[in-house]
């Protein structure tokens, strides 16, 4: 049996997003939301809807590994197609890649503007992980952090006073019934924060494992 190396090789790859609201240039706010497991930009942006009052900019990035669902046979035109932030595989060069490519949006999205607005990060399930990594690597001036039905990453330096989280306004939001982000788990990681004493509002809705347009435009007029 030959030994097998594997070695690595950057490529440039073409990443979509979704958004609404004015042009950068004339918003008074930039929000970035990430979606979660299986989801897609363009549905996203559109269960961010309660965000929209005319002067917002949101902007959704797609994550780079699309898949079929499971079920669907690739073979049917009209077979359901998600995305995924990452999976274990490979994961440090993962969570660089994603991290390059948001800050290269923001990037994208700043180019001509003179000042750029504040930016609000809202990212759901499998997307408060990515989320909170960018946030953490400080660069990029994030005014708030809201954490919706999931973690901040585990190996995340929060209870440094210098750790960029601990400069972000943290809103951590999760329903009643969410069958993923438990009580269990909340109560956890709220210990976590807490131990960290790292600031942040617990934010609580009756509803599932999803957006809540109420909740959303409460938390966007505060």
């Amino acid at each position: 049996m030959p030994e097998i190396r594997t070695s690595h090789l950057a490529v440039t790859r073409t990443a979509r997003y979704a958004a609404f609201g004015p042009v950068p240039s004339l918003a008074d706010e930039w929000w970035i939301v990430l979606h979660g497991y299986g989801q897609l930009a363009g549905d996203f942006a559109s269960q961010c809807a309660a965000l929209d009052n005319g002067r917002r900019l949101v902007v959704a990035p797609e994550a780079l590994s699309r898949f079929y669902q499971p079920g669907a046979n690739g073979s049917q035109p009209d077979a359901r197609v998600g995305a995924s932030w990452m999976t274990r595989e490979d994961r440090e060069s993962e969570i660089a890649d994603y991290l390059g490519y948001l800050d290269a949006l923001v990037e994208a999205l700043g180019a001509g503007v003179p000042a750029e607005p504040p930016i609000h990060v809202l990212a759901f399930s499998q997307g408060t992980a990515t989320a909170s990594r960018w946030v953490a690597s400080g660069r990029v001036n994030v005014a708030r952090f809201v954490c919706w039905g999931g973690l901040i990453a585990p190996e995340l330096d929060i209870a440094s006073p210098g750790a960029p989280l601990r400069r972000t306004r943290v809103q951590m939001v999760v329903g009643s019934r969410d069958r993923f982000a438990t009580a269990d788990r909340v109560a956890a990681e709220h210990a976590r924060l807490d131990d960290a004493k790292l600031s942040y509002e617990a934010i609580t809705f009756e509803g599932g494992h999803r957006l809540d347009d109420q909740t959303l435009a409460r938390l966007a007029a505060n």
